[in-house]
């Protein structure tokens, strides 16, 4: 798979979520804008390597994510780097191509990773749904977590602030740790400061219990904001989002692929 295919040099980050609509592009791209606010000069790369729910284009299937991920990033590459793996189907990845028939283009894949890492000081990777997500019909178990294990890049897991985030990003994270992935830390999402004013009593407790569940570090807590402060693929972040992700100095969190060896970071 794609193993013999990775040759990333560059630090990078691979952002993923407990689930689908967690939201992973919202986080991928407010850590875009903090990176390039910390390290200015800086030239950041973005991936997206699988999307479905594309939309259609004169020139073929574009995901509004991918466009996000490149407006926030001030990436210059195209969308078909940016996401070489694109289907029209709102389905898993995998079911998707079985759907309409086609292969998963993993060699399409491998080209984009390494025209970004040659382009790129650093990369940001974003997955698509969870963790056991399959991503190719013709090998069903292969998942988003044996992806972000043949990227090598240290995981962001991005939570949910409410009731049922502790078991789904335990989980998360154990298997993560199980597939020997470095975890960086948890993003805490749709986080509402004043308990006072929550429907949900676990959002108070959950950010501790989270950290002694997972053993991993808060590196943001991100407050609900209203929807239209939460529309990237808009080019819209609400301030309060972002200034939340920049309370972490994002160039220390990213890393080299394991195989690439070394600590270097960015920026510093």
């Amino acid at each position: 798979m794609l193993e013999r295919f990775t040759q990333g040099t560059k630090p990078g980050l691979f952002i993923t979520g407990t689930d689908t609509g967690v939201g992973k592009t919202l986080i991928a791209c407010a850590i875009a804008s903090a990176i390039r606010r910390q390290a200015p000069g800086a030239r950041l790369g973005v991936s997206k390597p699988f999307a479905s729910g594309c939309r259609h284009e004169r020139e073929g299937l574009v995901h509004e994510d991918a466009e996000a991920l490149a407006h926030f990033a001030d990436c210059k590459q195209s969308l078909s780097v940016i996401n070489p793996i694109r289907f029209a189907a709102p389905l898993a990845p995998a079911v998707a191509a079985q759907e309409c028939g086609e292969p998963v283009d993993w060699e399409a894949l491998a080209r984009s990773l390494a025209v970004l890492d040659r382009e790129s000081d650093a990369l940001l990777v974003e997955g698509v749904g969870g963790l056991m997500v399959p991503l190719d019909p013709e090998r069903p178990r292969y998942t988003v977590l044996d992806l972000i294990h043949a990227f090598g890049y240290p995981v962001v897991i991005v939570a949910r602030a409410g009731l049922g985030t502790l078991n789904h990003t335990a989980m998360t994270a154990r298997l993560l740790k199980q597939a020997g992935c470095q975890v960086a830390g948890l993003v805490i999402n749709h986080y509402i400061v004043d308990p006072t004013e929550a429907d949900d009593p676990s959002i108070a407790s959950n950010r501790v219990w989270l950290e002694k569940l997972t053993g991993l570090k808060t590196l943001a807590v991100v407050p609900r904001v209203e929807a239209v402060g939460a529309q990237p693929q808009q080019g819209r972040i609400d301030p309060a989002v972002l200034e939340a992700v920049e309370l972490t100095y994002w160039p220390d969190v990213l890393r080299p692929p394991r195989v690439a060896g070394g600590r270097k970071s960015l920026g510093r």
